[in-house]
């Protein structure tokens, strides 16, 4: 496997610090290659996304979705209650994952979670981008100046 010096570019470079974090993130999270559970990540808009998640197996009680440090945070702990049924389990096949997991987003500047839905074995949240109008870009109106009108004749001084 490969690894990437980012060294000589935090010498050479001043308030790149996010995006260099993010090359590390990006190349850690390779290493481990977490698998579980799948996800679609959709582009609905321009500036909205919704995030699904297969979660077959776990109720709303098992989910927790949250956002901290500008990440979005999925976790799941199944607690398996054999005493439902009286008495322990016993499969002859378990093709089904139902095991606890934590998948981490990192989210761009202004964009928040606008909600979750759990549904048919999918957990979806969606997303969108909200900029601050003082980060919009705003358009300046051009004026012109007030010019002299030719018509009049401006009288010189007469010592």
């Amino acid at each position: 496997m490969r690894t990437l010096n980012l060294a000589p570019l935090h010498r050479a470079t001043v308030g790149f610090d996010q995006i260099t974090d993010m090359v590390d993130r990006i190349m850690s999270n390779d290493a481990n290659n977490q698998s579980y559970p799948p996800y679609n990540i959709e582009k609905k808009a321009d500036d909205s996304w919704r995030i699904s998640i297969a979660v077959a197996g776990f109720s709303d009680g098992d989910l927790n979705v949250e956002v901290k440090e500008n990440a979005l945070h999925i976790i799941a702990n199944m607690v398996e209650d054999d005493s439902k049924n009286g008495q322990g389990r016993s499969y002859l096949h378990r093709g089904i994952a139902t095991r606890a997991f934590n998948r981490r987003f990192h989210l761009a500047d202004h964009v928040n979670v606008t909600g979750a839905t759990h549904e048919n074995g999918m957990l979806h949240i969606d997303l969108i981008r909200d900029v601050p109008e003082a980060l919009k870009p705003q358009r300046i109106e051009i004026t012109k100046t007030a010019s002299k009108d030719a018509s009049v004749i401006e009288a010189e001084k007469v010592n």
